[in-house]
């Protein structure tokens, strides 16, 4: 007997970062998380195949980032990047064991096990033919994944200026994945989870307009099912904990202001009330044991320190050890012990899920949902050994009695939803609303933004049919400028402080870009060199079209009765 779903859903992400620097921002955060999370992720989903598990996970790819994976340059620059890493590995193999080093027997295990590990890393990445993208779209052509898109750039939807802008970011989210994986994608990931309802703003130029709500322009791109925060659903105070792991716990925790209890629930799925889209929204109790800091299991002190690294190697032979303990005080790392432990980690971690859809069915006599959102990055990269707990999880709720293990579009399938709500203004982010990205740190780039895409709009006016090739790259080129310039990313590492200086710098280079572009299609003069720059730096998304910038205002319009 089947209590009831459970549905996990990864959400991966990173910003534009190739050409873009190297360290310690650019190029190597995407192969760090090449190596702890996509690479592995993609290893354990097919062992898991192996044994005749279809995991029947949800997996969110931006666009951004699939670009980026897909990209033969990053893919030798991964290459690069695993054989420097297993050299450092090597000389510390040859710098211990040293008599005058404490615990130098450990630290020469440590190094042969890092050698160890960045070649079998090699292995498995040339195994999969360099090709991570190619591996997750062989999974979901086999049944085992669902695959979603997101915004072209994880642009921050309800804080854009224009509606064509919103059109733009999903549209091209969605032409995007098309072309990767040969499909057009059912469900999205809204960037940060920030939705907004339909609601008058004020223009500059001092007009009032209706602002379409962000399912809108889902519906308008025939995407058919979302994610959102538990708070949004069932109302009361956002708890605050949704991140508390990694660069989110530096963000000051600003509470939204109390919301009545709606009492609905996220143990079903809904639909929008104008638009026939579903909505889940993620258990705040079965995630509180992953993202919590203080309570979750990333914190059990046998796992690898995120923090500390050797001066030398820059190679992680600490672990946690406890929350109170400083980085100076830290214990060796055992990587036995650790890998060992997820075994516990996950067996409370299903039981868990188990016992919440059992409580459920029984006070309920309901099938119940059980919806749990991640960022996939923490699994692996700030979480070493996440990956291993995620492959048990899975195999243990598909080998209990009680639970269906299905991806989003399956639940849905099985269980259409039954009633029809509003959301709020919400996001994911701490304290539930758009602080993260907009306050007195970020606000001087929302104008930046705004100009931009207005701007734009009068391009795509000046140019509704554009034949000629130059002016054609040129107006393509633009949005891409416009697209990374709207990036949460920027104002998010802004607010964080972990890389502020790196973020505003990108953020006025894609300014400056496209203003120079803008410049060169006004004044006739288009400087084909510097617009090959371009395209070469930033050249995602090779099939844009310029006039995917635009929308049909007729589609916006709220359906009556739709999903009642």
């Amino acid at each position: 007997m089947s209590f009831g779903s459970f549905v996990l859903m990864l959400h991966s992400h990173l910003p534009y970062y190739r050409k873009h620097g190297m360290w310690p921002s650019g190029e190597e955060n995407l192969y760090e998380c090449m190596a702890e999370t996509y690479l592995p992720l993609l290893v354990a989903l097919n062992e898991l195949k192996d044994e005749g598990i279809q995991a029947k996970i949800t997996l969110g790819l931006t666009p951004i980032l699939v670009e980026q994976l897909a990209d033969s340059e990053i893919h030798q620059g991964f290459i690069e990047y695993l054989s420097f890493r297993k050299s450092e590995a090597k000389r510390d193999c040859e710098r211990y064991p040293n008599p005058k080093v404490p615990h130098s027997q450990h630290l020469a295990f440590l190094a042969d096990w890092y050698v160890n590990y960045y070649q079998t890393l090699l292995d498995q990445f040339e195994s999969y033919g360099r090709n991570i993208i190619r591996g997750f779209k062989d999974l979901e052509d086999a049944g085992c994944i669902e695959i979603t898109t997101s915004g072209a750039t994880h642009g921050f939807s309800p804080l854009l200026g224009t509606d064509e802008s919103v059109q733009a970011q999903f549209k091209t989210g969605v032409e995007a994945h098309k072309r990767h994986f040969g499909k057009a994608p059912k469900g999205v990931w809204l960037p940060e989870c920030a939705y907004r309802p339909e609601e008058e703003q004020v223009l500059p130029d001092g007009k009032t307009v209706v602002r379409p709500s962000i399912d809108a322009f889902l519906y308008n791109n025939d995407l058919q099912y979302f994610f959102t925060e538990y708070h949004a659903i069932e109302g009361g105070v956002s708890s605050g904990t949704r991140r508390s792991i990694g660069i989110y716990g530096n963000i000051q925790y600003l509470p939204l202001p109390p919301r009545p209890a709606t009492g609905l629930t996220t143990y079903e799925a809904y639909w929008m009330r104008h638009y026939p889209v579903a909505v889940m929204g993620r258990n705040d109790r079965a995630s509180f044991q992953v993202w919590s800091a203080a309570h979750g299991y990333p914190g059990d002190g046998l796992y690898r320190e995120f923090h500390k690294k050797d001066d030398k190697s820059g190679l992680h032979y600490w672990r946690l050890t406890s929350k109170e303990c400083d980085l100076g005080d830290k214990m060796l790392y055992d990587p036995v012990l650790a890998f060992d432990q997820t075994a516990t980690n996950s067996d409370h971690f299903a039981n868990l899920v188990y016992h919440q859809l059992k409580d459920y069915q029984q006070a309920t006599g309901e099938h119940g949902l059980v919806m749990v959102s991640f960022d996939t990055e923490l699994f692996g990269h700030w979480w070493f050994e996440g990956v291993k707990w995620l492959k048990e999880v899975i195999r243990k709720l598909h080998q209990s009695q009680g639970v269906d293990v299905q991806t989003s579009s399956q639940y849905l399938k099985a269980h259409p939803p039954q009633a029809a709500i509003e959301l709020p203004e919400s996001t994911w982010g701490q304290g539930g609303h758009y602080w993260v990205w907009q306050n007195h740190h970020t606000e001087w780039m929302w104008p930046i933004i705004h100009s931009a895409e207005f701007k734009m709009r009068d391009v795509v006016q000046a140019y509704p049919d554009e034949t000629d090739p130059l002016k054609l790259r040129t107006l393509n080129q633009a949005l891409r400028e416009l697209l990374l310039l709207e990036s949460s990313d920027w104002p998010f590492l802004v607010t964080t402080f972990q890389a502020k200086d790196y973020a505003v710098e990108r953020f006025n280079e894609h300014t400056e870009r496209f203003w120079q572009l803008v410049d060169m299609l006004e004044s006739g003069v288009i400087q084909e060199e510097q617009l090959a720059l371009f395209e070469y730096e930033d050249n995602p998304f090779p099939a844009i079209s310029y006039k995917w910038f635009s929308v049909n205002e007729a589609a916006l319009v709220p359906l009556a009765g739709a999903s009642t």
